[in-house]
């Protein structure tokens, strides 16, 4: 029998070919066996799906009813049988909660503790994680270790300490004192760290041969590329704010500065509660939330860190 080095140069090719593509087909399932994987998958999918809307539906029932009970009389919310769909739509609720109460007020007051104290948790949060996770100074480590420790403190052990210190300041009745002790969060701080951690460190070698200042490289390099954490603590931290309760109860004495969430508690009375104006303005008081977070969660997603560098 003839071997390789007696055939042909261009036959001995040919032949080498047909062994490799003989051991591929060896590994390789067929395409009756990707068929039947993928019929597999489909099969498995549709359970999965179904099971997914059951638990949405769940989740989302009582948040539908809440918010067309809103736009039922007072008569109907508590009628038998009890139904979903308002038999008579009003918005009266809607314009007794604006009307009754100073509405405007406080929803200006709760937009302002919000906005404000977001903008300065992103800003404190993002220098406070840079500096933590790219400048190796003593006791950088056990700084932020003191920071993560302050997370397992309940909010209830600080609140007299906070408070002592906010009625020193001169700050309490006033939205200063709401918006200076929620400023720097552990949560935020977290955050960007463990992402600037994660950002190469011959970037920032790079940024710095060609000529750029400390503060350049944080506010045209860092800051761009931590766009996701940046847009996912805002929210965040917009939410918390807004549905914020203790803390401004205790802080705020005159009800021209009080926020929403403590305008809604005086709408509910020792005996009586007016469900309509309750649920008009508690529809109103979240939709600042909903906007906020369909218009900002485009911008969740994952940065590349890479962007400017050569293999």
């Amino acid at each position: 029998m003839a071997t390789a080095a007696n055939l042909p140069p261009v036959i001995a090719e040919e032949a080498a070919l047909g062994a490799e593509k003989a051991e591929d087909a060896k590994g390789k399932p067929g395409k009756s066996g990707n068929r039947g994987n993928r019929e597999g998958r489909a099969r498995l999918s549709v359970p999965l799906t179904v099971l997914m809307w059951v638990i949405a539906a769940i989740y989302a029932l009582p948040l539908l009813w809440f918010l067309l009970s809103s736009f039922k009389p007072g008569s109907e919310l508590f009628s038998y049988p009890l139904s979903m769909i308002p038999r008579e739509w009003t918005f009266q609720g809607f314009v007794d909660a604006w009307e009754r109460v100073d509405f405007a007020q406080y929803f200006l007051n709760t937009a302002t503790v919000a906005v404000v104290t977001t903008v300065l948790t992103v800003f404190f949060s993002a220098c406070t994680g840079y500096a933590l996770a790219k400048y190796n100074n003593k006791g950088t480590r056990l700084f932020f270790v003191c920071i993560l420790a302050t997370t397992m403190l309940p909010t209830e052990v600080i609140l007299n300490p906070t408070f002592s210190v906010i009625r020193d300041l001169g700050l309490y009745n006033s939205l200063a004192g709401i918006i200076v002790p929620s400023v720097l969060t552990a949560t935020g701080v977290f955050m960007f760290r463990q992402f600037f951690l994660t950002v190469p460190d011959d970037l920032l070698h790079s940024a710095r041969i060609d000529g750029a200042s400390e503060l350049a490289i944080f506010f045209r390099i860092m800051l761009p590329l931590s766009r996701p954490i940046l847009f996912t603590l805002a929210i965040f931290s917009f939410q918390w704010r807004w549905n914020d309760y203790i803390w401004p109860l205790i802080v705020l004495n005159d009800p021209k500065w009080y926020t929403l969430q403590v305008a809604l508690r005086s709408i509910v009375g020792a005996e009586n509660i007016d469900w309509p104006v309750l649920l008009g303005a508690s529809v109103i008081s979240i939709l600042p939330l909903v906007l906020v977070f369909f218009v900002f969660q485009k911008y969740v997603l994952n940065a590349d860190v890479s962007a400017g560098l050569k293999d």
